[in-house]
């Protein structure tokens, strides 16, 4: 079988598991399963084939015309270089892992066939984005992505977190697609084709009209799929959703794509310095935001999920300094040890029977309980504070060190006006968010396994479904930093390894954002066991899904907001000081958002409800009652009385008469 025909499998397969799931789900439950994880099993087991094929080498393309169109055509073209084959393996080998998952920990939810057949369509439209030649295609997957989206994230509907959270996510995210899909006509317009290949070679050779204004398009859909500030208000929420299901679109999948895409299409953002220091700018303030955001959440997904936010904006800084080989290293590294802390966060709900730190921080032994998850996430978290050797220290070494090149003038690629603009921006915020990362890695780890008080309920040992699979994404996480001196093959030749400037400078940091936060915790201790607080409401012999449901039910209840506690025990809320309550709310980004769109677009729409109930239906109103008063004034002369009739033709006729004698006579 031909290189290109297995790599058109790898998206099909997942999307016939899921066509079949959808038609046979409820007729067959026992086939559900294994629509589920063998087909995505099969489509990573050939990216990974195809990887090793195409082996960083010259670029494979095959296309075919879909469809005429008039003007631009629209071709099913596919582009396999060492970018696209490693995203793949990346996103195939997540998407395994969370149907594996997902088996033992929705394994009691009704709703698990269509749940399993919607995570299949999800891995098939990212592979989709992946792997396509053509940004139309690429238009459908995105869009695919956005839909399911929606439905997982809304997957626990019981609850009105999820509710809102599902329409939070859809609308958002629609909000910066409406100019992605101006930007995309935009950019089709100039270069003559949607293919991506020509669409690089047109802006190459400086032969596009407008780079600012279709960067800056583009930037807005970016912006929304990746959760950059300031369209990254839908990600924190979307923690209502089930865990497996917030690994897939953390680590591999919705937010990875926008990122994925500058990557492809950096020659259009890099004809525009004015763009690529609105990328800097947008990274450097969406990575110091989400991480002083992750230090006052209680809820651990939401840590995790401000955590991705902030991971996210060291790509786009890495992009802004022109070095995609950083931004896709450190996308595939962040996808191991971000897709491993959030479902060892799903064994954790599941063990303490609550998302809330606060009470994991008075409970005793957690640790002992779910030892694989203890020491997996120690790891991955050790990894997301980038301390050596692990895998993220590499790849954000990668990412600092393009930063560092481009601020002392050594970048290449991207305008020079840009260059030293860009390279401070994101060298200086990603530095201080080096410090900020570790603190809440730091707390949260603390938190969770180091608490004092009541011994943690016992609900034996997890299954091994969801065991395993954290074993699997820890391999990668403690030694994908290894591929640092190979990597540069596979994508732009630029090296990847870490330099002794930025790696003294950002261990540093992370060392002493630990030390800082262990020191505060230490002092906070006394408090948490001196004060009763929490919101432990799982049932012991629940399933893990049904935990993470009650889990997030009690805690406004308890607390009265879903993302923090008021727990004097926080070092994160001793550190923070009287930054913690607005940190805890993401900064009012929502009330913000509220007060300059949803007020007036609901004032809008009373305005128009109005209108038209009260003038336009007035109008319509009028003109059925004005024949209704005619027919009524008629109706009273139809007596029934022939004699009224004639009296009434008699004077009539003499009226008549009359008036035909004053005309003719001229009176």
């Amino acid at each position: 079988m031909s290189t290109t025909t297995t790599a058109v499998l790898v998206p099909l397969l997942p999307f016939l598991g899921a066509l079949a799931g959808f038609l046979t789900g409820r007729r067959a439950p026992g086939l559900v399963r294994p629509l589920a994880v063998l087909p995505t099993l099969a489509a990573a087991v050939l990216a990974i084939v195809v990887a090793c094929r195409q082996g960083g080498g010259a670029a494979l393309d095959a296309a075919t015309r879909l469809t005429p169109t008039g003007s631009v055509p629209v071709d099913l073209a596919l582009h396999l270089d060492g970018f696209a084959v490693l995203v793949a393996v990346l996103v195939g080998v997540v998407a395994a892992c969370v149907q594996l998952y997902s088996t033992a920990y929705l394994r009691d939810d009704p709703r698990y066939p269509s749940y399993a057949a919607l995570v299949s369509l999800f891995t098939a439209a990212m592979l989709l984005v992946v792997y396509t030649g053509d940004l139309m295609v690429l238009l459908v997957g995105w869009e695919i992505m956005g839909i399911c989206s929606y439905f997982l994230v809304g997957h626990y509907w019981e609850t009105e977190a999820a509710r809102s959270a599902s329409l939070k996510a859809f609308l958002v995210t629609k909000l910066g697609d409406v100019p992605f899909l101006i930007g995309i006509f935009a950019l089709a317009a100039d270069a003559g084709t949607f293919r991506i290949n020509g669409i690089i070679a047109t802006a190459a050779s400086g032969g596009l009209d407008h780079p600012t204004l279709v960067a800056l398009l583009l930037l807005a859909g970016v912006a929304g799929k990746s959760a950059q500030f300031p369209l990254h208000t839908w990600l924190p929420d979307a923690m209502a959703g089930p865990t497996p299901v917030s690994a897939l679109i953390h680590a591999a999948t919705m937010v990875a794509a926008g990122v994925y895409l500058v990557a492809r299409l950096l020659p259009v953002f890099a004809a525009s310095a004015a763009a690529l220091v609105v990328l800097a700018v947008m990274a450097a303030v969406t990575m110091v935001g989400s991480a002083l955001a992750a230090l006052a959440q209680d809820d651990i997904k939401r840590v995790l999920a401000y955590s991705t936010v902030g991971q996210l904006g060291y790509m786009t800084g890495a992009l802004a300094v022109g070095d995609r080989g950083a931004a896709v290293f450190h996308l595939i590294s962040h996808g191991a040890f971000k897709a491993l802390l959030f479902l060892g966060a799903g064994v954790i709900i599941h063990a303490a029977g609550t998302n809330s730190l606060a009470a994991m921080a008075r409970m005793n032994g957690l640790a002992k309980r779910i030892p694989d998850a203890y020491w997996t996430m120690t790891v991955a978290l050790l990894a997301l504070a980038a301390i050596p050797p692990f895998s993220g220290f590499f790849s954000k070494e990668a990412v600092l060190g393009a930063a560092e090149h481009a601020a002392t003038g050594g970048a290449h690629g991207i305008p020079a006006a840009a260059a030293g603009p860009a390279g401070w921006t994101v060298l200086i915020a990603g530095l201080v968010t080096a410090v900020l990362t570790a603190g809440y890695a730091t707390r949260l780890w603390l938190l969770a396994f180091h608490g004092k008080g009541a011994e943690a309920p016992d609900h034996g040992r997890e299954p091994v479904a969801m065991n395993g699979v954290l074993w699997v994404l820890f391999v990668p996480t403690a030694a994908l930093g290894l591929a640092a001196w190979k990597l540069p093959d596979w994508f732009d030749g630029r090296s990847l390894t870490p330099g002794l400037a930025t790696s003294v400078l950002s261990t540093g940091c992370a060392v002493a954002g630990a030390l800082v936060m262990y020191a505060a915790w230490r002092r906070t201790a006394a408090l948490a066991a001196r004060t009763p607080l929490g919101a432990v409401a799982a049932d012991p012999d629940a399933s893990p899904a049904v935990s993470e449901i009650e889990a997030i039910d009690s805690h406004e209840p308890v607390y009265g907001t879903i993302a923090a506690a008021p727990d004097p025990g926080d070092p994160g809320r001793l550190l923070l000081g009287p930054l913690h309550r607005h940190a805890a709310t993401g900064f009012h980004l929502d009330a913000v958002y509220s007060t300059l769109f949803v007020r007036p677009t609901r004032a809008a729409a009373r305005l128009a409800r109005f209108l038209d109930r009260e003038v336009v239906d007035a109008y319509v109103r009028g003109a059925a009652t004005a024949p209704g008063l005619l027919g009524a004034a008629v109706r009273r002369a139809q007596t029934g009385n022939v004699q009224t009739y004639l009296g009434a033709l008699l004077a009539g006729s003499v009226v008549l008469a009359v008036t035909a004698v004053l005309v003719a006579t001229g009176a």
